[in-house]
């Protein structure tokens, strides 16, 4: 999906004040992409999981037309310290984090915006932004709600994908949709050595005893996965239907605390 002048009218970067101002007046949703800078083996950029996220949001963004949306700036950085012995990645802690949504949400609730979707791409940040989005609900006495673009599009996700049932890390899925959203940053004459064990998100981890495990003891290539069955076609349709899924939910309004939009 190549962006046009529709999408940079939705990107929040791109507008004046005044038409920010105007569509909160409009009761306009905002969506906030957040995801990580994290090593994703030798074949994707570090910029991996926040790309995603962005690229979901724009398209979520048109999808739901005519709903007025707004896409906000990414948070780039994440809860990445599995990552950190390969290199290449940049973390928070868990107070930075949480300093930082209070204050990107405050301003966003400050410009007269009401509603805001965090929209997750990075599964290191599952069940932290779940705990932070009760936090700030409170802190902000406003209407926030958080997904994974990868929860929200989970049976696209199953039925696309042919080695694997969901996302994983520099995988078959994130290294298709690399490929649809950004070719030239990913280094094919090194996906045939991404392949790496099979994992579940840190969410769904159905272990009685949770403990925290490094990345490189479990996947020492930095990969879990088989990015090797990669391709943009794949990609296309994993964006499209994630988009669409959070599209879906947008326009039910389930999001705004299970309720209805009016």
């Amino acid at each position: 999906m190549l962006e046009n002048n529709m999408t940079r009218e939705k990107l929040w970067s791109n507008l004046t004040a005044p038409q920010l101002r105007e569509l909160a007046e409009s009761d306009a949703t905002v969506l906030l992409p957040i995801g990580s800078t994290e090593q994703h083996g030798g074949h994707l950029p570090t910029g991996v999981d926040y790309f995603l996220a962005d690229e979901v949001c724009r398209r979520t963004a048109l999808l739901a037309d005519p709903l007025p949306i707004v896409v906000a700036p990414p948070i780039w950085c994440g809860l990445a310290e599995h990552h950190m012995p390969f290199g290449g990645t940049l973390t928070l802690s868990l107070n930075t984090l949480h300093a930082l949504l209070r204050d990107v949400c405050r301003s966003i609730l400050r410009a007269g915006f009401r509603h805001i979707l965090l929209v997750n791409g990075h599964g290191g940040n599952v069940t932290a932004l779940n705990a932070l989005v009760n936090e700030l609900t409170s802190e902000l006495s406003a209407s926030l709600a958080v997904t994974s673009y990868f929860t929200a599009g989970s049976h696209v996700i199953a039925r696309v994908l042919q080695t694997q049932q969901q996302i994983m890390h520099a995988c078959e899925g994130e290294t298709s949709m690399a490929l649809a959203a950004f070719p030239e940053l990913v280094r094919t004459a090194e996906m045939a050595q991404a392949v790496g064990p099979a994992i579940s998100l840190q969410s769904e981890d159905s272990s009685p005893i949770y403990h925290s495990v490094p990345f490189d003891s479990i996947a020492p290539r930095g990969v879990a996965g088989d990015a090797r069955a990669a391709t943009g076609d794949k990609g296309e349709q994993l964006l499209d239907g994630c988009a669409t899924a959070l599209a879906d939910l947008l326009r039910a309004g389930v999001w705004r605390n299970g309720q209805e939009t009016s």
